[in-house]
């Protein structure tokens, strides 16, 4: 099939699923009409859609519905969007009270990836972008995301080949990193002491959601003084009761379970 017929098709797909969440159950008859296409278009669009369970059939006879595998996308963006919402007021507060980067990152496969920022007063200096992404290994959020995944997953994630350095202070030895991680459990708390960016460190948190599960993290970043100084036990203290407002808005209510690591 020729790219303009798959792009036609795909908008005649998408229109078909608009008319039926409006309907929510309808006959191939019905849809026909609503969507101005031939009856055999039609049928021929929901049995490809019902293969790759975008729709299913209708409690009545010859009536179809949207399929679970769309609750299941919907349930993903909508759960990205929760994140993003539940943590930006907080966000903003931790930005009031210190003027310094706060980050808010989810993992995507072997990466934290940053979802919200909220830029401070050293902002050039920062080694994440609104939409970058950094290796789990490398900085608080990052670190705090990949601590309280399954110890399997550090297991996996260590086998994949060294780990990248981006500067000589990035934890590349798998032991290393595996006791920073178990501090994370231990702690709550991550922190990155120029790890990401020389004369940079960071503190971050980990964020559950109502299952108890890592969802996301919150951090913030500054010059290494001001974070990991005088006021380090502060900065600790504001980050961790950042993530834990962001995780009782998401629905958690209830201590995670860690386990100590063996690689």
């Amino acid at each position: 099939m020729e790219r303009g017929n798959s792009i036609q098709v795909l908008g005649k797909a998408a229109l078909l699923l608009d008319r039926l969440a409006e309907e929510e159950e309808a006959s191939a008859a019905q849809l026909a009409e609503l969507v101005g296409e031939p009856r055999s278009t039609v049928y021929r669009l929901l049995a490809n859609l019902q293969q790759h369970e975008l729709v299913e059939p209708g409690s009545r006879r010859g009536t179809y519905r949207l399929g679970l595998k769309l609750f299941r996308l919907g349930s993903a963006v909508v759960a990205r969007f929760d994140e993003r919402r539940a943590a930006f007021p907080v966000m903003e507060r931790v930005h009031e009270v210190t003027e310094e980067t706060v980050f808010l990152c989810i993992r995507r496969d072997y990466e934290a990836v940053c979802i919200e920022r909220i830029d401070g007063r050293w902002v050039q200096s920062m080694g994440l972008r609104l939409g970058g992404s950094l290796p789990l290994h490398v900085g608080a959020a990052p670190r705090a995301l990949l601590a309280y995944e399954p110890l399997g997953f550090w297991d996996e994630y260590l086998g994949r080949g060294p780990l990248a350095a981006l500067t000589p202070n990035t934890p590349t030895s798998p032991k290393r990193l595996v006791r920073e991680l178990e501090r994370v459990l231990e702690t709550g708390c991550s922190v990155s002491d120029e790890d990401v960016v020389l004369g940079m460190a960071a503190v971050g948190a980990p964020i559950f959601d109502h299952r108890g599960e890592i969802r996301a993290a919150v951090s913030m970043s500054g010059p290494r003084p001001t974070i990991l100084g005088d006021h380090a036990e502060a900065s600790r203290e504001l980050i961790t009761g950042a993530a834990a407002e962001i995780s009782r808005a998401l629905g958690f209510a209830a201590e995670p379970r860690a386990a100590p690591a063996s690689v």
